[in-house]
């Protein structure tokens, strides 16, 4: 028992004097925390707001209630994710699966020699282990090959991938192209695409709020794994509307370049919370390996969020750009909605306009009214206002699929485009008229707004 008190104090002794802090207190300090505002993004400064109907509730909904709320600071989209933003998902959806394919074929016909042509060039980096660190060999030894297919954990190659069939390497790469195309059954003016249905994300959340309601069970229990496809719903432009022509923007709404920077439409729920969950790792796998710090997760905004976000700073506004009115002084319309008893094309939109069209609120935010209704994090209850928490409120039951919709859309009445209007779709439907844009929490307090300006 001496020694170890004796070596203890040694120890102590020795720790004391290659110290700097004489003794003191002062706290385990690490790097340098310097915020950095994400591309595209506003910096939303936390305040309290009087959330809900101010006006007289004319359609007699009777689920919005004032109340007045806090939320802190947070990021948001100055704009709602654009088709080309989300293409940008779908196309690193799409060659992760296709190199995945082609280096599990290449580990199984021997064919891992990066000097080699054809699919060699693409097997697993770790197949060459001479480059890796002892962690990276360790874990290669001890924990890859135990998942479900026996490649979890695996390197990819970042080889560029051969788009030009006439260019492919050897069969083997063409066997792996082939697999990702639709039947030669299904195709029709001699045209193979790619098989969309075979593009899935995947990743894995923990629930927090339940683990933490739930003491005692094992963490495994709370972890969630999602597996879905992600590739817009293009249909919707024909389901949403009967007795319509809309093959238009069925066939070239979502690729064709002049549709670039309109809103994505056509996706769920969990397809925009996937693209969270993606945004946030391909943000992280950036910041790793230049060895900085990790950022915090993009997300869906709660509705207390989007709501204080749309009124940009005005306390009891009826829009976003201040209101009663949809006009300005010189008749023009400030969003894109459906005015004049439907003559859609009364405010110079038809379908949807450009993300950044219109003016912009007082966050510089577009958009928060009107063009596309926009999914939030929070479930839809009628009576939610009346019991949820009056800081950084969000009501978020798992077990129900109705989410709230907010802002409204192009092809909506001026009531909805009112930044206090409560609407929803369910989780798992897609439509011609809802987008979304994301939020990022605001590492710190230092950022509060201060009040109504």
């Amino acid at each position: 028992m001496k020694k170890i008190v004796v070596l203890t104090a040694l120890l102590a002794f020795l720790y004391s004097c290659g110290s700097k802090d004489r003794g003191e207190l002062v706290g385990v300090k690490g790097k340098k925390w310097h915020p950095e505002k994400p591309f595209g993004m506003s910096l939303v400064p936390g305040g309290s707001f009087i959330m809900g109907k101010s006006d007289d509730d004319i359609a007699q909904t009777k689920n919005a209630p004032t109340k007045t709320v806090t939320v802190p600071s947070f990021y948001m989209d100055e704009t709602e994710i654009t088709n080309s933003e989300y293409r940008e998902f779908v196309y690193w959806v799409r060659d992760s699966i296709i190199r995945t394919k082609l280096a599990i074929l290449a580990d199984e016909e021997g064919k891992t020699d990066p000097a080699e042509d054809g699919i060699a060039k693409y097997a697993f980096k770790d197949a060459d282990t001479a480059d890796l660190t002892p962690w990276e060999k360790y874990n290669l030894d001890n924990y890859v090959g135990l998942g479900v297919t026996g490649y979890e954990g695996r390197r990819l190659n970042d080889e560029e991938l051969i788009w030009d069939y006439s260019e492919i390497p050897d069969e083997f790469y063409a066997e792996v192209m082939d697999s990702m195309l639709i039947p030669e059954a299904e195709s029709y003016n001699g045209q193979r695409t790619l098989n969309w249905t075979k593009v899935r994300f995947q990743y894995t959340w923990m629930d927090i709020e339940s683990a933490a309601k739930n003491k005692g069970l094992k963490r495994t229990e709370f972890i969630k794994r999602e597996n879905l496809e992600i590739y817009p719903d293009t249909t919707v432009w024909i389901r949403d509307f009967e007795y319509s022509y809309n093959e238009p923007m069925h066939n070239d709404y979502f690729w064709h370049d002049a549709y670039n920077d309109y809103p994505v439409v056509g996706v769920t729920w969990k397809q925009a919370k996937a693209f969270c969950e993606w945004r946030t790792l391909k943000k992280n796998i950036y910041r790793r390996e230049r060895k900085r710090h990790q950022i915090n997760k993009f997300r869906l905004p709660s509705e207390a969020e989007w709501e204080y976000a749309a009124r940009g700073g005005l306390e009891g506004a009826t829009y976003p750009w201040g209101g009663p009115y949809t006009m300005n002084d010189r008749g023009c319309f400030l969003a894109n909605f459906k005015p004049l008893r439907g003559n859609y094309a009364a405010d110079q939109a038809l379908y949807t306009v450009e993300a950044d069209a219109y003016e912009p609120n007082d966050f510089n935010l577009y958009n928060m009214a009107g063009n596309v209704a926009e999914w939030t994090a929070s479930s839809y209850d009628p009576s939610s206002y009346e019991y949820m928490s009056t800081m950084s409120p969000n009501v978020n039951d798992t077990l129900n699929a109705r989410k709230v919709i907010r802002g409204g859309s192009w092809k909506d009445v001026e009531y909805f485009l009112q930044v206090s209007t409560r609407d929803f779709e369910y989780r798992d439907s897609a439509r011609s008229y809802i987008g979304f844009r994301t939020v990022q929490s605001y590492m710190g307090t230092d950022v509060v707004g201060q009040g109504p300006r």
